[in-house]
């Protein structure tokens, strides 16, 4: 993605929307645009997850896969490779492990 916008999209994202060949599916302004949803939507959940890990408690672990599922409901508009993207995202942003979270992607 080289044009003059200065915004980075990671290459874990770009990932997402890149072929086998890692040419884009989408305009570079697609992608900027979801990337800039999804890590606005990481950031944004960090409260979240720290508020339901010290009132609810079960795991760090169990908190990021509860998200992750309601992130892959289809009324969320997030698609599934993003919504675990998002969840990762999230995980680095709490410096907590983030689970498997493959066997919890359905189709894309």
């Amino acid at each position: 993605m080289s044009d003059e916008n200065q915004i980075l999209v990671p290459p874990s994202f770009l990932a997402l929307y890149s072929d086998a060949r890692g040419r884009l599916r989408e305009s570079p302004d697609v992608v900027r645009t979801r990337y800039e949803l999804c890590e606005d939507l990481a950031s944004h959940l960090v409260g979240q997850a720290q508020t339901l890990y010290h009132v609810q408690a079960p795991s760090e672990a169990e908190i990021l896969r509860r998200i992750h599922a309601g992130l892959g409901s289809a009324e969320s508009g997030i698609l599934a490779s993003e919504a675990t993207w998002i969840v990762c995202r999230l995980a680095e942003l709490l410096v907590w492990p983030c689970p498997d979270l493959a066997a919890e992607n359905g189709p894309h």
